[in-house]
């Protein structure tokens, strides 16, 4: 692990560049989808959410189907849990791999306490590189929110329900707005619902989007047509 003073100055760094990218770069959900941009709100630096965890892997890696804002399916395969103390807690977190193209990069999606109020409601990211020895610097100070947190034109797949932490996580990014910021996964599907009919959704009310499994990046995937 990085000093806690280098720690912090890479973070405060990472964070600007991240910034630099969402307000110009033309991959940006907010350059692609024509969104202004105002900048990405965090939680101050925080070591004690920097903890050391240890990936018990799955006997045979399995697959996994996430839901997503539009009511669709994340084809994920799901690899193990990471174990780990946070708030006097032992804690655990299934960890995903996302499928070709992410190489050994792999996908934590995770909810806790803060959720649908300081924090995005369907919930967060983090992504961790394998190797060997399956012990990670599990830092949730570089927690993030997937791209549906700002635009409806990316699908993204939402933390099951084991993810969901008992506790407050008060690291890593907020909600970006308040007015994008639907207290639960549930409430995003059927706000897009609400969208896509002109009307409420009531209980007996009818997925909205096509039950095609898609891999999805650890961001979202951009649907190829609305």
């Amino acid at each position: 692990m990085a000093a806690g003073g280098e720690w912090e100055r890479d973070l405060v760094e990472e964070r600007r560049m991240k910034d630099e990218f969402m307000a110009r770069h033309p991959e940006s959900p907010f350059v692609a989808g024509r969104v202004p941009f105002h900048d990405l709100r965090y939680f101050p630096p925080d070591a004690s959410y920097r903890v050391r965890a240890t990936l018990v892997r799955a006997a045979i890696p399995e697959e996994a189907y996430l839901r997503t804002n539009r009511d669709g399916q994340a084809v994920m395969r799901y690899l193990g849990q990471l174990s780990f103390s946070l708030a006097g807690r032992s804690l655990k977190l299934g960890v995903y791999h996302a499928g070709e193209g992410v190489g050994t990069s792999v996908f934590v999606p995770f909810r806790d306490r803060t959720s649908g109020d300081e924090s995005y409601g369907p919930g967060r990211y983090l992504t961790l590189e394998l190797n060997e020895s399956d012990e990670y610097d599990l830092d949730f100070n570089r927690a993030f929110n997937p791209y549906c947190a700002y635009t409806d034109d990316y699908e993204c797949g939402f933390p099951p329900a084991e993810n969901d932490l008992p506790v407050p996580v008060r690291a890593g990014e907020k909600a970006w707005a308040a007015d994008r910021n639907p207290r639960t996964p549930s409430s995003v599907v059927l706000e897009q619902v609400r969208k896509a009919t002109g009307r409420p959704a009531g209980r007996g009310a009818k997925r909205s989007a096509g039950k095609t499994a898609r891999r999805a990046k650890a961001s979202g995937t951009k649907p190829k047509s609305r």
